[in-house]
């Protein structure tokens, strides 16, 4: 019952919060829980990150299949400073994603606090969510620092 009025409580900070995403993910899981699906949920969360980054994927590379990337687009790439630093930007998040999916396989609960964190990012910050595994990333580097500067967790 609690998981129930958890997902009601998160479809209604993401409709107040203007996330359909995450309004959408609490709608479905409580689809899936009123239904009686619950079997399935285990599959779910091992399956459902893979799925989200192939969507992903999908859509970062439709402009090569349609064709609206050519050859000059790449020379600019590696020509001009915005194309190094998106080059340099995009190794760099690829390399957080990561340590974030570390994280997640070492201490799955930590989504809690990245759930939250995103709630509160978009509510207070007007920020847009890109997914867990970034809030993952930046909270092992985040941890990490910590632990050198001299906490222990």
């Amino acid at each position: 019952m609690i998981g129930e009025i958890i997902l009601v409580i998160l479809i209604l900070v993401g409709v107040i919060g203007r996330s359909p995403i995450i309004a959408t993910a609490a709608c479905l899981l409580l689809a899936v829980k009123l239904i009686h699906l619950e079997r399935y949920l285990p599959a779910i969360e091992r399956r459902g990150l893979e799925l989200g980054l192939l969507f992903l994927t999908l859509s970062v590379l439709v402009p090569f299949a349609s064709g609206r990337i050519h050859l000059k687009d790449f020379t600019a790439v590696l020509t001009s400073w915005p194309g190094i630093l998106a080059l340099a930007g995009g190794a760099l998040a690829t390399y957080i994603n990561s340590k974030g999916l570390d994280l997640l396989k070492l201490d799955p609960q930590i989504v809690v606090g990245l759930v939250l964190g995103s709630i509160v990012g978009i509510i207070l910050l007007r920020g847009i969510p890109v997914g867990p595994l970034m809030a993952a990333g930046i909270t092992a580097i985040l941890y990490k620092l910590f632990k050198m500067i001299g906490g222990s967790l």
